[in-house]
């Protein structure tokens, strides 16, 4: 379905030897967006980096408690799933059904479930939440308003839950940023390094997790991203370890979260040059993930590759090349099984890669 061998050698030279642990996948085959995974195509696509994961259902027209059963059947088979359960506000006490067999963990998704976070009827679970120490995985992506006020309302509510806003927190974090509740964590599932170079430089490192969303993504490449990142924005080694898989542990573990200290506070500027090659990198990601291709958006990062032998970060824009090179030779052949235009990852690699220079190259 996507590109993790030809991404690879950009995951490999990060050299991150840290335990991996995804906090955002899906299984089902029913979403209505075309997206599916089975359970046996997730746990091939975790062991591309010897990880683990918490995993939710998709979308399910007709309920979840069937999903969430076929998922708390799968954890229980092994140790590298981890079962959150998916419920909506008309059917709450399906959380606390899934807790008591066996899940660590709640997802909410607001925007397909079509509910509003101050919906009374999750009272019931919030406070399961709160009682417990569970994580609740919240909905965060751009098809949805913020969830402003209403927000710090439901932290201050239920301190004992610790709720993830997934994303990047997109639909909130120009607000968030540098100003985030003890209780309230990020997970990095988002395809612009903007993004999540925002989040891991304004946000203290114990609050950030990696989440890849597995199918609209690869653990592969939500892990390379992320690291990279992380690297990127500065982060300690123990908080890039902590990022990549410590802190998720300890949160579906109901251990209290560790301290890793505060944001870098700062995020590095960009050298203008990477800024062009970005943005139009950027623009035929947006495209592929129409499903449509990046046409002339990738000529024009072509165009900006072409810097002088002197230039500090050559060798940032001869790796691009080498993606785009990959792209245009393997994406006619390929299949991506769902909406996306195939290759949408290798470009999306090439902005990243764009967008944190001085992280650690393949040799190509």
């Amino acid at each position: 379905m996507y590109s993790d061998d030809l991404v690879r050698p950009w995951w490999d030279a990060l050299q991150v030897q840290d335990p991996l642990f995804d906090v955002h996948t899906h299984l089902g085959t029913n979403d209505p967006s075309g997206f599916s995974a089975t359970a046996a195509q997730l746990r091939e696509a975790l062991a591309g980096v010897d990880a683990r994961a918490a995993v939710f259902p998709l979308t399910e027209p007709d309920g979840y408690r069937e999903a969430n059963d076929a998922v708390l059947a799968e954890a229980r088979s092994d140790e590298v799933l981890v079962a959150f359960c998916r419920v909506t506000p008309d059917d709450a006490g399906e959380a606390r059904r899934c807790v008591e067999a066996g899940a660590a963990g709640i997802k909410l998704h607001p925007a397909s479930d079509e509910f509003a976070l101050g919906d009374d009827r999750l009272e019931e679970v919030f406070g399961l939440a709160h009682e417990l120490r569970l994580p609740v995985l919240l909905h965060a992506g751009p098809e949805i308003d913020p969830y402003g006020v209403t927000l710090p309302d439901v932290l201050d509510r239920f301190p004992g839950a610790r709720f993830v806003l997934a994303h990047a927190g997109l639909t909130d974090l120009a607000w968030l940023a540098g100003n985030p509740k003890p209780n309230l964590f990020f997970d990095t599932s988002w395809w612009s390094a903007t993004d999540v170079v925002t989040v891991l430089g304004t946000i203290p490192p114990g609050q950030v997790l990696l989440g890849s969303d597995v199918p609209y993504s690869t653990p592969t490449w939500g892990a390379h991203a992320t690291a990279r990142c992380a690297q990127y924005a500065g982060l300690a080694p123990d908080q890039v370890a902590s990022v990549m898989g410590g802190q998720a542990r300890r949160l579906v573990d109901r251990a209290d979260p560790a301290d890793l200290g505060p944001a870098p506070g700062r995020v590095p500027p960009l050298d203008p040059l990477l800024e062009r090659l970005f943005v139009y990198l950027c623009a035929g990601v947006e495209a592929t993930k129409r499903g449509e291709s990046p046409g002339q958006t990738l000529d024009l990062a072509r165009h900006c590759c072409h810097v002088p032998p002197g230039h500090p970060h050559k060798a940032v824009f001869e790796s691009v090349w080498e993606l785009l090179d990959r792209y245009e030779k393997h994406a006619p052949q390929m299949e991506t099984g769902n909406e996306y235009a195939a290759g949408w990852d290798l470009i999306a690699t090439a902005a990243v890669v764009a967008r944190t220079p001085g992280t650690p190259l393949p040799l190509t």
